[in-house]
């Protein structure tokens, strides 16, 4: 699949609805999702519907958001460039990609082997470059390379994984979706001090589970 003109102006149409609808406001996100192509991340038969406000699965019996969830989270990080971002769930690279558009030093891990490959393939195409890609326990985060001035977890946890906490460095801030498995309520704890955190919520939605270890 190529990038084309048809492509490009329905990320247009797609970015307006965001602004619009959706009350997206962050011009620099809506900008990183007009320059990626969330097709390419896609299987063909879903090419058409790629720039609808729709999710779809991909690998693992998972999916890819929906434009408006992946355009909420990243605004809600408050995204600087050269900030240092770990992602956990890179999935199909398509978050992976908004981020790195956004000029936010990206570090992702992902526990599904198949998700891991494709992604990494995926970004390579498309000479986007995480700062570190790696096949992993989300719940673990990334500890070499903390404290990080974000983190954006992509998958909705039942429990507050402390650890992914304390590799946040104080002034910080994390977006998770938390909640039971059917609904989660997409939280933003941003880090006061080493033992002080404030926690605000921004509403009802449906994630896939995030789930312990990896998965060859």
């Amino acid at each position: 699949m190529q990038d084309s003109f048809v492509h490009k102006g329905k990320r247009k149409i797609l970015v307006e609805y965001l602004r619009e609808k959706m009350g997206i406001s962050d011009e620099n996100v809506l900008k990183a999702i007009n320059e990626v192509p969330r097709h390419l991340f896609l299987e063909s038969i879903f090419e058409d519907f790629a720039y609808e406000d729709r999710a779809f699965p991909i690998l693992a019996k998972q999916t890819i958001s929906h434009p408006s969830t992946v355009a909420e989270q990243t605004e809600l990080l408050e995204l600087q460039e050269k900030e240092k971002v770990l992602e956990i769930g890179t999935g199909s690279g398509y978050q992976t990609a908004v981020l790195i558009a956004m000029n936010a030093w990206v570090y992702t891990v992902e526990r599904q082997k198949d998700l891991h490959d494709f992604s990494q393939k995926k970004l390579r195409e498309l000479h986007l470059r995480p700062k570190f890609q790696s096949f992993g326990d989300g719940f673990a985060g990334l500890p070499t390379f903390a404290p990080f001035d974000k983190i954006l977890v992509t998958c909705g946890a039942e429990i507050l994984p402390t650890e992914l906490l304390h590799q946040l460095k104080v002034g910080g801030m994390m977006v998770i979706p938390l909640g039971k498995t059917d609904e989660q309520v997409l939280t933003r704890f941003t880090k006061k001090s080493e033992k002080e955190f404030e926690k605000e919520e921004f509403g009802a939605y449906k994630f896939v589970p995030m789930l312990n270890n990896t998965n060859h």
